[in-house]
């Protein structure tokens, strides 16, 4: 299993890197499955630099802000208005009322919205796109939100979407051999509730799940992101890092 992050700023794109966006791949009969986990504000552009836009085999959408759905808008124009055709439907996967947001984002009637260009799944058990064997878990954000838990080839991957501190973050971590975690505040600072992780907890959770690595992400341009890397690096003695975006890791 592959891990490139197309975008990992936090809450608006920033000056080196798109909003949320992690394309997943896997080779599984005969052929390589992608599948992108959120598409956050100028994700869709970036995304081309990796793989065609086109050969995604599903979307999974962690929740529905605009930092990790908006650019949904830019790739239903790309699927339906395509030179070749409009596009077969693939599978968009997010918490309940996914379709009804998307539609209302580009001004579409909620009948039929984007139900024509993607096949529409609320979250709920656990279930399988080729390969990867996915596992949603509800975490603690001011909207329905979820964090992802992706198998495939003997390795795991879990990504906490945005959250604040929560146990469904162990259920989430547990054992994983990457952790990409979100860490969007200082530790010490009066931060709001139920939102996001500072870099200290994002070590922590790491540390009581035991993963194998952590990857530190969604750090909003207006903070000093080595930082907020220095926070985790002082709760969790695994290999932590900066998500980037371009970064690629083999599981």
């Amino acid at each position: 299993m592959r891990l490139t992050v197309v975008g990992c700023s936090g809450s608006y794109p920033g000056p080196d890197s798109p909003a949320s966006c992690y394309l997943v791949e896997a080779d599984h009969e005969g052929r390589t499955w992608r599948i992108v986990l959120d598409l956050g504000n100028g994700a869709l552009g970036a995304l081309h630099n990796y793989a065609d836009p086109l050969t995604l085999d599903a979307v999974l959408l962690t929740h529905l802000h605009a930092d990790h759905c908006i650019d949904m808008a830019s790739y239903y124009v790309l699927r339906k208005w395509h030179p070749r055709g409009p596009q077969p439907k693939i599978p968009v996967w997010g918490p309940k009322g996914t379709a009804r947001r998307l539609a209302k984002a580009y001004d579409l009637p909620k009948a039929p919205g984007m139900r024509e260009e993607f096949d529409f799944h609320r979250y709920d058990d656990p279930f399988d796109i080729g390969p990867f064997e996915i596992t949603p878990v509800a975490v603690d954000h001011p909207v329905p939100a979820y964090g992802l838990r992706i198998g495939a080839d003997g390795v795991t991957l879990a990504y906490t979407g945005d959250t604040g501190p929560t146990p469904a973050l162990q259920e989430l971590a547990d054992g994983v051999d990457l952790l990409l975690c979100e860490a969007s505040f200082n530790e010490g600072d009066e931060n709001p509730p139920h939102l996001h992780l500072t870099g200290a907890e994002a070590g922590r959770t790491a540390t009581e799940a035991q993963a194998r690595r952590l990857v530190v992400t969604h750090v909003p341009p207006w903070h000093d992101a080595d930082a907020i890397l220095a926070e985790a690096v002082g709760e969790f003695a695994g290999p932590t890092e900066l998500a980037r975006a371009g970064a690629v890791y083999e599981l």
